[in-house]
């Protein structure tokens, strides 16, 4: 397909939409055609029977495999589905968005599933054209530009920001330094705004010097980055942007001699299972991501079984677990407190999700 649109000098979702039979330009479709005709490109019409023959097949697309926080996300999934008698198949997009459109394409144009499920951590419009011109359903579990036609689960993460810096500041930190992920990347950019908002709100110091960011959410790339924050600022606490990034630093922190959270209180983002193996274990933001891969499987169970039904958008609320990278304690603060809220790292997916809608 990329070859089809480079010939016709389009983009891939211009092809996608052609090819699956949706309107377009004339003078575009007819390039289109043409060089398809031209390259022997014949499109799988697997896809286009799926109202006929049914693959019982789910496609689940996120950025990596290894990441802990989609490990728990593909669980929430894969439940829902099989107990409604799907199997779920796995991929992996990578660092790149180029190679997440054509990832989708690839799923929804060849009919090897009959429902897409997908968390990029990039978002373009080019994508966004494809999955809303896709002729099978999908789901999107990440945040989406206004407008976009597409059923969706999101989180507000910057809420969640929030509250680990008042968690924090009611500690009585008042230097609390930022390990951000890589600021081209929606959870990237919403974490460290968040950051910047909540430091602001709470009077705490506005320093550039606070803040680091990688070039990937990885150990290593936290190593390093991580390695320049304390090498330019003293600081009593840290809040990294997820649970790896967290972990990286408490190690870091350990080798050179720094206690946690004595010295330096660490707070992560996503409570994904590694903060119990963690030493100390970690206090964490819960994004609910095995909630949310459950919310996903219902829209799309509920879009398979009507395709006409209005569009939804659902957003899971943040919690804060709090562990010993803050208190020195493995139990949480007293049920009085503000920051006091139970985990939902191992939750019951299918149990009173604690979710809003937004239409």
């Amino acid at each position: 397909m990329a070859d089809v649109a480079r010939e016709a000098g389009v983009s891939v979702a211009s092809v996608s939409r052609v090819l699956n039979g949706h309107p377009a330009r004339p003078g575009t479709a007819d390039r289109i055609r043409k060089a398809a005709a031209e390259l022997g490109y014949l499109p799988d019409l697997a896809a286009r029977s799926l109202k006929m023959r049914r693959t019982e097949q789910v496609s689940l697309v996120v950025d990596d495999l290894g990441n802990p926080a989609y490990i728990d996300m593909m669980r929430g999934v894969e439940r829902v589905l099989r107990d409604a008698g799907y199997r779920l198949q796995i991929s992996a997009i990578g660092s790149d968005a180029d190679l997440g459109t054509s990832t989708a394409l690839h799923t929804v144009s060849r009919g090897y599933a009959d429902g897409l499920i997908i968390c990029p951590l990039r978002i373009n419009a080019e994508l966004v054209q494809v999955l809303e011109a896709s002729p099978i359903p999908v789901v999107v579990i990440g945040t989406l530009p206004r407008g976009a036609r597409l059923d969706n689960v999101t989180v507000d993460s910057s809420s969640g920001v929030r509250l680990a810096l008042e968690h924090l500041h009611g500690l009585g930190r008042r230097r609390v330094a930022f390990l951000g992920g890589p600021v081209d990347t929606n959870p990237g950019t919403r974490r460290l705004a968040g950051f910047r908002t909540a430091a602001r709100a709470l009077g705490l110091p506005g320093d550039p010097e606070l803040e680091s960011v990688t070039d990937a959410w990885t150990y290593e790339a936290a190593l390093t980055a991580f390695d320049r924050l304390l090498g330019r600022t003293d600081f009593d606490a840290l809040l990294a942007a997820n649970d790896v990034l967290a972990i990286a630093a408490m190690h870091t922190l350990h080798r050179r001699g720094r206690r946690v959270p004595q010295d330096v209180a660490v707070v992560g983002v996503d409570d994904s299972e590694v903060t119990a193996f963690s030493t100390p274990t970690l206090t964490s933001v819960a994004l609910g991501a095995q909630r949310r891969g459950a919310m996903a499987a219902r829209l799309l169970l509920r879009r398979l079984a009507d395709p006409e039904a209005p569009l939804r958008r659902l957003r899971e609320v943040p919690r804060l677990q709090v562990r010993e990278s803050t208190t020195g304690s493995a139990e949480p603060v007293g049920a009085g407190h503000p920051t006091a809220q139970p985990s939902t790292a191992a939750a019951d997916p299918h149990a009173g999700p604690a979710e809003q809608e937004h239409r």
